[in-house]
């Protein structure tokens, strides 16, 4: 495998910007982000103020001023380009507040624009040091803000707080130690304690493909100090306060990962894996944070397996699952495993949407989750308990089905990549579907109340998949297996999809050439808007599929779309510029992919010539 040119040198500097008198005026008299904002973030249209749209995560909007009577008439209403030469990666979600966007950027930066105007207010470009080592591009998804402070996390394995207004450091952390492949690329996320009134900021880590033990933090917003840490690998041990906590899974001694010859636990249990890099969602009636847990490392299966024993009776727990986390200590409270002791690279990271729905006159509270592995999941969220699964991509073959008693995959025999022969340096290829790239990656769903279903970008496609010896070597990839990713299908990859959670039926598919990398947004007005690789910004209707608008933006779209009311207007934002792991993994999306134009640029999209009066009336 080529190591990532993206891992070289980085050097950045600092600019800020000073505001102009008009906007110091403006928001003298704000208060600052309160916790109550953040709560009813879903259902308020003047602002954004969390990554998902709500502590949900469910992407859905109240505004229906642009519908699918007007959508086709949306115009541009300003661009903004990020400038310099770091064009690329752009997968941020934008947050808006008070008549600010903040938006990250590829390399750890972060823009303060005037949303009217697209005007930079300031900027922040983390200085990163050598030796960073970002495993699937120098993204990052976006930013939190509480207060009067705005914070995002850099690929160094820090976490930076900024001044709203300013962009002045008011805090600045390092979590781990970024050359053993720690990174952070996930948005971080505000939550309130229900039990002890406190407001916590939650983030994760990155890193699974270097080796680390994946952990989630908590910290005090206002200092940066660390509250609590939670491992997710079975056996670590946390922290509380300072202290040693517990391990994680209630003892030093784990079930779930096996012991070599010499009854000492094997070496891939010290590097385990589970990176919760994406962000979290949070269940405030049952104060339990949920978040996904990633793969566990090295990729090899046979290295996180007894010698001459079968995979599947080592679940390597807690990798590749949903987790629910207690905000108060940071102990595990429930868990949920997609894929046990995952083999090909599925991970778990996928976004946790919290939504409702009624089943024989009784509300149930669950958890949805597209998986790579290429099922979606419906679990309950008050105790983690499986529901029920179903395939939401074609073509899967590593497993037949989801076990409706046991949860558990049911594998189909020979999809786990083999052992190498004896005297051979790597084993024998298999073609496995989804690839490692899976059947939707991070790119956040959408759940409309319009229609109670869920819209995602998915993907259709499959890899040649083999193992390769391993040992840990601190910074160097830690994988154990070699792949190239290939078509599955000759006229499309990318699949937009309607899926209802409940029957599991798909509603409509709408297909596209390039793999689909960007977030999905729902609307009230019966709209569903997402980026294309090709550079399209698009907006469908929810019900039929049917391709309502598009706009081409002059590079790939891998962002979140987010949606605003503000003078009495909706506007639309999202930020344009290819990059992610798509491009870099090689195969046949490497070639598919090159004549994309990198770039990074944010753009703003309103109804021209809107009569505010007349919708007001109506």
């Amino acid at each position: 495998m080529k190591r990532n040119p993206l891992l070289c040198k980085t050097s950045l500097t600092a600019l800020a910007f000073a505001l102009s008198s008009t906007l110091l005026t403006s928001n003298a008299t704000a208060k600052g982000v309160t916790w109550e904002d953040i709560k009813n973030d879903a259902t308020t249209t003047e602002d954004v103020l969390m990554y998902g749209m709500g502590p949900k995560a469910q992407r859905f909007s109240p505004l229906d001023q642009v519908n699918k009577s007007n959508v086709h008439t949306l115009t541009p209403a300003w661009m903004m380009s990020f400038g310099d030469e770091k064009q690329r990666g752009q997968e941020s979600q934008a947050l808006v507040y008070d008549g600010i966007i903040y938006v990250t950027a590829s390399y750890s930066r972060i823009f303060a624009m005037d949303a009217r105007t697209g005007e930079k207010l300031w900027t922040y470009s983390h200085r990163l040091p050598e030796g960073i080592r970002p495993c699937c591009d120098v993204v990052n998804r976006g930013a939190a803000i509480f207060g009067d402070k705005v914070f995002f996390g850099t690929l160094d394995a820090g976490i930076v707080a900024l001044d709203r207004i300013t962009g002045k450091v008011v805090w600045k952390k390092r979590f781990e130690d970024y050359k053993a492949g720690y990174t952070m690329t996930g948005a971080p996320t505000l939550i309130k304690d229900q039990r002890t009134g406190k407001v916590l900021l939650i983030h994760g880590s990155s890193g699974d493909e270097f080796g680390v033990v994946g952990k989630l933090f908590a910290r005090d917003p206002d200092t940066g100090e660390e509250v609590w840490m939670r491992p997710f690998v079975e056996g670590h041990m946390g922290r509380l306060d300072g202290e040693e906590s517990t391990p994680t899974g209630g003892s030093r001694e784990p079930k779930t990962w096996p012991r070599d010859e010499n009854g000492e636990l094997v070496e891939a249990w010290h590097h385990g894996g589970g990176a919760p890099w994406q962000s979290a969602s949070f269940d405030m009636e049952t104060n339990t944070i949920i978040i996904g847990a990633g793969n566990p490392a090295p990729w090899n299966t046979w290295k996180r397996t007894a010698k001459g024993d079968d995979p599947r009776n080592w679940d390597n727990l807690y990798t590749s699952g949903q987790v629910g986390v207690d905000p108060s200590t940071g102990e595990v409270k429930w868990f949920y495993q997609h894929t046990p002791n995952d083999a090909w690279d599925f991970s778990g990271n996928n976004e946790l949407v919290l939504f409702e729905y009624q089943d024989g006159g009784k509300t149930v509270k669950a958890t949805g989750h597209a998986d790579r592995n290429g099922f979606f999941y419906v679990v309950d969220r008050e105790d983690g308990d499986f529901i029920r699964g179903f395939p939401f991509v074609d073509g899967i073959t590593w497993a037949t089905h989801i076990d409706p008693d046991t949860g558990r995959p049911v594998e189909v025999e020979g999809q786990r990549p083999p052992l190498p022969e004896p005297g051979q340096k790597s084993g024998k290829p298999i073609e496995v579907s989804p690839p490692f790239l899976g059947g939707k990656n991070w790119n956040p769903m959408a759940y409309s109340q319009n229609t109670g279903w869920f819209y995602m970008g998915a993907n259709h496609w499959k890899e040649d998949y083999w193992t390769e010896e391993v040992t840990y070597q601190k910074g160097n990839a830690y994988l154990g297996q070699g792949f190239r990713i290939k078509r599955l299908y000759d006229d499309h990859v990318g699949v937009l999809r309607a899926i209802d959670p409940k029957t599991g039926d798909i509603k409509w598919s709408h297909k596209e050439k390039l793999p689909l990398w960007a977030g999905v947004l729902a609307t009230k007005g019966g709209l569903i808007f997402t980026g294309t690789g090709d550079g399209f910004i698009k907006a469908f209707d929810e019900e039929t599929g049917r391709e309502l608008w598009k706009f081409q933006t002059g590079s790939g779209i891998i962002s979140c779309p987010i949606t605003w009311e503000m003078d009495g207007e909706q506007y639309l934002g999202f930020a344009s510029g290819y990059g992610g792991a798509v491009p870099l993994w090689g195969g046949d999306m490497a070639q598919l992919t090159k004549p994309v134009s990198q770039g990074g640029s944010f753009w703003v999209f309103k109804l021209p010539n809107f009569d505010k009066k007349k919708f007001a009336k109506n």
